[in-house]
């Protein structure tokens, strides 16, 4: 039975070997408040160090969730300098992968003066490949015009760097199609027959990753590794002592996306792309190239135009008999081995040749696979996995999926015994972790939480507007927009509009330009796609007044203090879209298990996803704000009141009136709530209109 805790569980365990330490440690004398400018000792954040510290120690598991505010991220790694060994830390982004290696540790490491070398490990696509750049910097084959800028931006950065990371050139956009020019997959990796090896930026950094005695990774770098075994991390993990996931309610579905395998025509496309290339510079009398690989394009892109929609989602099952795709499927197979009658011919005369052979393989071995897997008389060889196509306007994607990742991540944690630490702000819903631990395979692990210390009560309140149809309404992101206005004039900008789909950030961005305009109300108005995520988060920030809608990559991972960011509104309760396949298959294998799909996976799965979206608006002992969910069924079903009990305990309302009351008082509470200490928030205080259940 999954042994859960809370901060208030009386304590029969004796006192852990380095309990004293931490309390000194984090105490209002201790090292770190001098070394951290307003830092203050918070008890859940020192029992959150204690109880990691206790886990390093045993080399056991621990489960972790720690309410925004506790410090989690100095309550592991105090413990991790100090006891951890070779330690692996493992985050949710890039982004937060170099606040951790540029700021969080080198200001722990300096405050307790712990000798420990530290190394930074990304993907190779985030290393500038020396062939790779070089070759581009020859041919020149560029699509786009500020391409040519871009090159030359990165080949002088080449002259200066040395790391190779791409996130140090900030002239160049982490979008920019350039990139893949420049940088090295798997597939186009010569590894040690490069020219360039010794001066080789992933050999580099992996070297470094060997001999440190903590690595920063992310969990796509995490689990690419353990599924592809190119990522360095393998190399890792024999030695370290202790492994710790930061955002760690994300590794679910990264794991599922590694465990799985995905292959795409637009991976045909550039093989064909590069065997054209290569073909005419080493061996242009080899074959008639561009007629080699034309039947090949036409196959991927026939493939692709057997689903005429923009975008498809279906099952392996839901695909007629008499759809053109199964034959498509074969056609393609069959001019991929074609070509690479041809490629085993000529591999000889170039490596880059050779290479081109290999990655044609290794796809024609993929889509036959996933063929195969489709086979009723095969299907018994994979009964976990789910096959599904999905189509976008010029690519389609056959992905292989594992239902459940809980036998293959168990797997990788066998042998060589060693803590494991997963910590996140959202991993239970009402205190209860087994969602979590069953999609992880964690059931028998201990699991503890930790209140975060804002007084949420005093700080913030939760508004749920009335009046509004269905979600499945077609006019539905008007009528949230319709009720959102009073509220967005009253917070005087300020806010961030959280919508579950594109097609609603499109709709609303629409909306609100004309409503701004006509109401003559001057807020700048920032929309996911207009710039990159971080731009545009840095001008809402700047502008002070600002209003944002994206949709799911704000949901998280984003960090607006102060009064730039007072409303965030949620446009509905964020369910996986019932078309998707695999949640498809996942809910009939739990029916299978005598579960109720809804109750046991996707009304979990919202509600962490949903306390992710609510905690972009408390995210300091000053802050204060209204956060404003529209979706009906809060109030409506049964389910509602386990959502909003899952929330932090604001203050409720149903009125619009009370929100317009909250932020015309929010200067006093602000300024209150930086001269007086935080209070425990109670669940029963409620503003006027109270929510009933």
């Amino acid at each position: 039975m999954l042994a859960t805790l809370t901060d208030e569980t009386p304590n029969t365990d004796p006192a852990g070997p380095h309990d004293e330490e931490i309390d000194q440690l984090f105490g209002s004398g201790g090292p770190l408040g001098g070394a951290v400018g307003g830092f203050r000792p918070r008890h859940a954040q020192t029992g959150m160090a204690k109880a990691i510290a206790g886990a390093i120690a045993g080399q056991t598991t621990l489960i972790a969730e720690a309410g925004t505010g506790t410090g989690k991220t100095f309550a592991y790694l105090v413990p991790a300098l100090l006891w951890g060994g070779k330690t692996i830390i493992s985050t949710g982004t890039k982004n937060l992968q170099d606040q951790l290696y540029s700021r969080d540790i080198p200001t722990v490491r300096k405050a307790l003066n712990a000798p420990v070398s530290v190394a930074l490990l990304k993907g190779r696509a985030n290393y500038v490949c020396h062939f790779h750049l070089e070759r581009t910097l020859q041919n020149g084959r560029l699509t786009a015009r500020e391409d040519v800028g871009y090159l030359r931006e990165i080949s002088r950065f080449m002259k200066t760097t040395s790391s190779g990371d791409k996130a140090e050139l900030t002239q160049v956009p982490e979008t920019a199609p350039i990139w893949n020019l420049v940088t090295s997959t798997r597939d186009t990796c010569f590894g040690a027959e490069c020219q360039y090896y010794q001066d080789c930026f992933v050999m580099k950094a992996r070297k470094e990753a060997q001999q440190a005695d903590v690595v920063v990774v992310n969990h796509h770098l995490f689990f690419a590794d353990v599924a592809l075994k190119d990522t360095g991390v393998a190399e890792l993990l024999p030695s370290a002592n202790t492994i710790i996931f930061d955002e760690a309610h994300q590794l679910p579905d990264v794991a599922t996306l590694f465990f799985g395998d995905t292959v795409s025509t637009s991976q045909v496309l550039e093989l064909c792309r590069d065997v054209l290339a290569e073909g005419l510079s080493h061996a242009r009398d080899g074959a008639d190239w561009a007629k080699l690989v034309a039947p090949v394009e036409r196959a991927a892109r026939d493939l692709r135009l057997a689903f005429p929609q923009d975008i498809v989602r279906l099952a392996v099952h839901q695909i007629a008999s008499s759809s053109v795709f199964f034959p498509a499927l074969e056609t393609l197979i069959a001019s991929l081995a074609e070509m690479l009658l041809t490629l085993e011919q000529q591999a000889e005369r170039a490596e880059s040749i050779e290479q081109c052979r290999t990655r044609a393989i290794e796809l024609a071995g993929r889509l036959k696979a996933w063929g195969k897997a489709d086979d009723k008389k095969k299907a018994v060889d994979e009964p976990e996995s789910v096959l599904w196509v999905e189509a976008f306007s010029s690519s389609l994607q056959l992905h292989r999926t594992p239902l459940s990742i809980a036998p293959i991540f168990n797997k990788q944690r066998e042998g060589t015994p060693r803590s494991w630490i997963f910590t996140s702000a959202t991993l239970a819903v009402k205190n209860d972790f087994h969602h979590y631990t069953s999609r992880m395979g964690l059931e028998n692990e201990p699991a503890k939480s930790w209140p975060s210390p804002f007084d949420y009560g005093e700080q913030g309140l939760l508004y749920v507007p009335t009046g509004l149809p269905q979600p499945n309404a077609p006019d539905y992101t008007d009528a949230v927009i319709d009720v959102a206005l009073p509220a967005i004039e009253a917070a005087g900008g300020r806010t961030f509009l959280l919508c579950t789909t594109l097609r609603a950030v499109n709709r609303a961005a629409e909306r609100l330009r004309a409503e701004f305009e006509q109401r003559g109300l001057r807020y700048p108005l920032f929309v996911q796609g207009d710039a990159g995520r971080n731009e545009l988060l840095d001008r809402f920030r700047a502008s002070g007044n600002g209003v944002l809608i994206g949709s799911q990559s704000f949901w998280e991972g984003v960090d607006v203090r102060g009064e730039a960011l007072s409303l965030v509104i949620i446009d509905k309760l964020p369910f996986s879209p019932p078309d998707d396949p695999v949640l498809a298959a996942r809910i009939t294998e739990l029916e299978k298990q005598g579960l109720n799909g809804f109750m046991h996976h996707q009304l979990p799965e919202a509600i962490i996803n949903l306390k992710q979206g609510a905690g972009r608006l408390i995210r300091d002992g000053s802050d204060t704000g209204v956060l404003m969910i529209c979706d009906p069924r809060l109030i409506s079903k049964g389910y509602g009141k386990r959502i909003w009990q899952s929330l932090p305990p604001f203050k409720r309302t149903r009125e619009i009136a009370a929100v317009q009351a909250f932020f015309s008082a929010a200067g006093t509470a602000a300024e209150a709530a930086t001269t007086q200490s935080p209070k425990q928030s109670t669940c029963g205080e409620v503003a006027s209109g109270k929510i009933t259940t």
